[in-house]
C-alpha cells in the first residue's frame, strides 16, 4: 500500500480481455430496442404495433397495454426510497417526460430491433407542460407552495438576515448553473441470460450488483436464488449507475416472458433519458467586516427534480462547513417538472453548492481588496460549526500552502487584466474544495489456497477507480504476499454483501471489510504456524509474528521463519476460507466530522478578440488521508479536474421548452472537454494522517478532484478579463458581451 502500482485489471482492459454488460452472449440472444415518448406530458391514445410485428425478424413487441401484470406495478412504495419506488417502465398509457420509454421491440438482431421501432405509430394526447425552471419560479400564478417544495437544512446560526443588512461590506449574487447529463464511455446495456431451469443471469451496468439483483427479485416476484447479476466491468458510472435504469427491467420482462436471452442496449441519443445533474438557481449573500472576517453567509438554492419523486442534494451545507463565520443561513428548494428524475452525478450537491460559494468567496475577497487566498485564510474554519465537532482531520492550509508554492501564486498581480502576453489576457484563479469521507458496512471473503495463492471476493463494484488494484494491494501487504499471488473478484451478487460503490466511500467500505478478513485469516494462520514450529519460534503469540514475502517470520529473530506454503499444506485442508464484515465506528461517527479538501490553482488565457478561454494549468493539491495508490488516485483527481473544467467552459443541456425535450441529445452539439481542451495538469497529495476516519486512514478520491476546479476557473477568468459571470457554461458570447451592467445588478457593493 502507497506505492503507484498499475492497474491489476489494464491488461484485460486494453486487450478486450475484460465483458462489460453488452459483451456476453447465449445461442439463443436476441436484442431489444426501447421506444421513446416525443412529447412531455399527456396519454398514449394508442399503439398500432402490427407494421413492427409484421417486419421480418421480429419476434415480439411489449408495451403498456401487453405487459406482464405484475404485482410490483401495484404496489404502494410512496414511504421507501428506493429504485422500485417511483418511475416502473410501461406501468400505463400516462407519459410523465419526454423521452419516456413506451414500448420494446425484441427481434432476432439490433438493427433489425432498431429499424422495427420506427414501424410503431403512436398517437398521444398532449396535456400541457413545464420544463423551464426560471419560468416556473416567476409564475405570478403559483403560489409558492404550489411551485416549491421546501426540504431540511443544517439549523441556522446566529441571525445571517441581521448581520448582512447591517455589514460594512456586502455582497448578493444570482448563479445558474444548467442541468448536465451524464456520458460515461459505455452506455446503459443490460444482458439476461435465460437458463433452461428458469433461473437468469443478468450481466447490467450497475454500481451495486447486489442492489440490482434486490430490485430484480421484488419487480418480478423472483426468488433471490434464482438470480445472479455479474457485472466484473462497468464501463463509467460516476452515480447513474447507482440505480437500475429502465433497459434492465424491459431486458428481464423481455427474457422472462419469451424465455430467451435478451439484450437492450440504450443508444447515446437514449442516455440523455436518464438521470442528470439537476439545474441549480442560487443565491448567495456575504458579508464581512473592513478587516476581512466573514460575518454573514446565505445561501438559497433551488434545483429541479420529477413529477415522479423529490429528488435531492446536499447544494447549501457546504456554505456553513467551509469557513469560520458566527451568522448562517441555509436555504434549499425543490420544483418540480415535467421531466425525468436527475441522479447523483460525481460530487452531487457539491460540485453546484461549492462551485457557486467559491465564486462568492473570491468576490468578496477583491470587494476587501484582498487576496484571495488571505481572505481564505483570514477565515478558516478549525471545526466542522454545523455539527459543533472537531474534524478527524484536517490538512487544508496544507493543501493551500503546497499548492500555491507549486503554482506559484505569489507572482500573482492582485489586479484583473494586470497580466497579458501578447494578444491573451492571463488569469490565475483559486478555490477550495471539499467533500464527505464516508464508510458504508460491507463485507468480505479471503481464501487461501495449498499453493499460496489468495483469493479476495467481495460483490463490490470497480466503476473504474481501480478498486480491483487497490483490495489486490490491501490483501497482499496484510498477509505479506505478492502481488502476483492475490485474486480479487468483485460484481457478483453472489459474492459477501457490499454497498453500491459511490460517494467516495469504495475504498474505506471495501477496503475495510478486506483488511479485517486477511487479517482474520492471518490470525489463524498464525495459531497453526506457532503450533507447527513451536521449538523454532519458542512461546510467542499471533503479535510476535510477521508475514512477509510469502513467510512467516518472529519479529525479534527474522531468521526463524516458516514458509507460509509450509503451514497451510500441514494443516491438510483443501483451503483456509474467513468471511468478514466491516463498518463505521458508531460511537466515533458522533465525535468526528470526516472531510477531504483540496485546494484548485487554475491559470486561464483568454483571447480578448476571439472570447475563448483555455485553462493551460492547473495545480490541485488534495488531502485525503492515506493515499493507497498514488497513480490511481492521481487518475481519479485528474477526472474530477477535467469534469470540472468541461462543467465550467462547455456542458449544458439545452431544452426547448416547447416541446420540453433535450434539443443536444448527441456528442456533435452537447460538448463535452476532450484532449484537446486539456493542457496541463498535476496533482499533489498532502500527507494527511488520520486514525479516526476508519482503520485504513482513507478518505476516498472519486469525488474531490472535480469540487472547487469549475470556481477556480470562472475566478481565473474574472483575474484576466475583469468580468464576472454568473451563468456556466462561460462560452465565447458571455466573455464577449458587456458583463458591467449585470455585474452591477448582482453586485450590492459597499454601504
Amino acid at each position: 500500500m502507497g506505492q503507484g502500482i498499475a492497474r491489476v485489471d489494464g491488461r484485460a482492459k486494453v486487450t478486450g480481455a475484460a465483458k462489460y454488460s453488452a459483451d456476453f452472449n447465449a445461442p439463443d440472444l436476441v436484442h431489444g430496442y426501447v421506444v421513446n415518448s416525443t412529447i412531455a406530458r399527456g396519454r398514449i391514445v394508442s399503439i398500432d404495433a402490427a407494421g413492427a410485428l409484421d417486419f421480418p425478424g421480429v419476434i415480439a413487441v411489449f408495451t403498456h397495454e401487453n405487459r406482464p401484470d405484475l404485482a410490483w406495478f401495484h404496489r404502494d412504495h410512496k414511504d421507501k426510497d428506493t429504485p422500485t419506488a417511483h418511475f416502473r417502465p410501461l406501468a400505463d398509457a400516462v407519459i410523465r417526460y419526454s423521452g419516456q420509454p413506451i414500448a420494446l421491440v425484441v427481434a432476432q438482431d439490433a438493427e433489425t430491433a432498431r429499424y422495427a421501432s420506427t414501424l410503431l405509430h403512436v398517437q398521444y394526447e398532449m396535456e400541457r407542460h413545464q420544463t423551464n425552471l426560471s419560468a416556473l419560479c416567476d409564475d405570478p400564478d403559483l403560489s409558492l407552495d404550489q411551485k416549491m417544495i421546501v426540504k431540511k437544512t443544517p439549523k441556522p446560526r446566529g441571525d445571517a438576515p441581521h448581520a448582512f443588512a447591517g455589514a460594512s461590506i456586502r455582497n448578493c449574487t444570482q448563479y445558474r448553473f444548467p442541468i448536465e447529463h451524464h456520458n460515461p464511455m459505455a452506455p446503459h446495456a443490460s444482458t439476461v441470460l435465460w437458463h433452461s431451469n428458469g433461473k437468469i443471469t443478468v450481466h447490467d451496468k450497475t454500481q451495486g450488483s447486489r442492489q440490482t439483483h434486490d430490485y430484480i427479485c421484488e419487480a418480478f416476484e423472483l426468488d433471490k436464488a434464482d438470480v445472479q447479476v455479474v457485472s466484473p466491468y462497468v464501463g463509467g458510472a460516476f452515480g447513474l449507475a447507482i440505480r437500475p435504469q429502465y433497459q434492465l427491467f424491459l431486458a428481464v420482462m423481455a427474457a422472462r416472458e419469451l424465455r430467451l436471452s435478451v439484450r437492450v442496449v440504450l443508444s447515446r441519443e437514449q442516455m440523455f433519458t436518464l438521470g442528470y445533474r439537476p439545474e441549480a438557481l442560487q443565491t448567495i449573500s456575504l458579508a464581512a467586516e473592513s478587516n476581512g472576517a466573514l460575518n454573514a453567509v446565505m445561501h438559497d438554492a433551488i434545483g429541479n427534480t420529477s413529477q415522479l419523486e423529490d429528488f435531492t442534494e446536499s447544494t447549501v451545507k457546504w456554505s456553513g462547513l467551509l469557513y469560520q463565520c458566527p451568522n448562517v443561513k441555509l436555504n434549499y428548494r425543490l420544483a418540480r417538472l415535467d421531466l425525468y428524475t436527475p441522479t447523483d452525478m460525481r460530487a452531487p450537491g457539491a460540485a453546484s453548492g461549492v462551485n457557486a460559494l467559491e465564486q462568492a468567496i473570491d468576490e468578496m475577497a477583491y470587494l476587501l481588496d484582498m487576496d484571495p487566498l488571505q481572505f481564505r485564510l483570514k477565515n478558516y474554519a478549525e471545526c466542522d460549526q454545523i455539527e459543533s465537532r472537531d474534524f478527524t482531520s484536517k490538512e487544508l492550509r496544507a493543501c493551500y500552502a503546497q499548492g500555491a508554492e507549486r503554482f506559484g501564486w505569489a507572482r500573482r498581480l492582485h489586479a484583473p487584466r494586470s497580466m497579458r502576453e501578447g494578444r491573451e489576457l492571463i488569469g490565475w484563479g483559486l478555490a477550495t474544495g471539499v467533500w464527505e469521507a464516508f464508510q458504508q458496512k460491507a463485507s468480505a471473503r479471503a481464501t487461501l489456497s495449498p499453493d499460496g495463492h489468495l483469493d479476495i471476493a467481495t460483490a463490490a463494484a470497480d466503476i473504474g477507480t481501480g478498486t480491483y488494484t487497490i483490495l489486490t494491494q490491501i490483501a497482499a501487504d496484510t498477509l505479506g504476499l505478492p502481488l502476483s499471488s492475490v485474486t480479487t473478484t468483485l460484481g457478483d451478487s453472489s459474492l459477501p454483501w457490499a454497498p453500491v460503490e459511490g460517494g467516495s466511500s469504495g475504498a474505506a467500505s471495501f477496503g475495510s471489510a478486506v483488511k479485517a478478513a486477511c487479517e482474520a485469516l492471518k490470525k489463524r494462520i498464525a495459531k497453526h504456524a506457532i503450533a507447527m514450529s513451536g521449538p523454532a519460534f519458542g512461546h510467542v503469540t499471533e503479535d510476535d509474528l510477521v508475514f512477509t514475502g510469502g513467510q512467516i517470520c518472529l519479529k525479534s529473530d527474522p531468521d526463524k521463519r516458516v514458509h507460509l506454503k509450509e503451514v497451510i499444506k500441514r494443516i491438510n485442508i483443501n483451503q483456509l476460507t474467513v468471511d468478514c464484515s466491516a463498518e463505521p465506528d458508531a460511537a466515533s461517527k458522533k465525535r468526528y466530522s470526516r472531510n477531504a479538501h483540496s485546494a484548485v490553482f487554475v491559470e486561464v488565457r483568454v483571447d480578448e478578440e476571439l472570447g475563448q478561454v483555455r485553462v493551460t494549468r492547473v495545480v490541485n493539491a488534495v488531502a485525503a488521508g492515506r493515499i493507497l495508490n498514488p497513480k490511481t488516485a492521481a487518475n481519479q483527481i485528474l477526472g474530477g479536474i477535467v469534469w470540472g473544467i468541461s462543467k465550467a467552459l462547455y456542458e449544458e443541456g439545452i431544452l426547448d421548452h416547447r416541446i420540453g425535450r433535450f434539443m443536444n441529445h448527441n456528442f456533435a452539439d452537447y460538448h463535452i472537454a476532450t484532449s484537446a481542451d486539456i493542457d496541463d495538469l498535476e496533482v499533489i497529495f498532502v500527507e494527511e494522517h488520520d486514525s479516526e476516519v476508519n482503520p485504513l486512514g482513507i478518505k476516498g478520491v472519486g469525488e474531490i478532484g472535480i469540487v472547487g476546479t469549475t470556481a477556480a476557473v470562472a475566478n481565473a477568468i474574472f483575474h484576466a478579463t475583469g468580468k464576472r459571470i454568473y451563468a456556466l457554461p462561460i462560452t465565447m458570447d458571455k466573455i464577449l458581451s458587456n458583463a458591467k451592467a449585470q455585474q452591477e445588478s448582482n453586485n450590492i457593493g459597499k454601504k
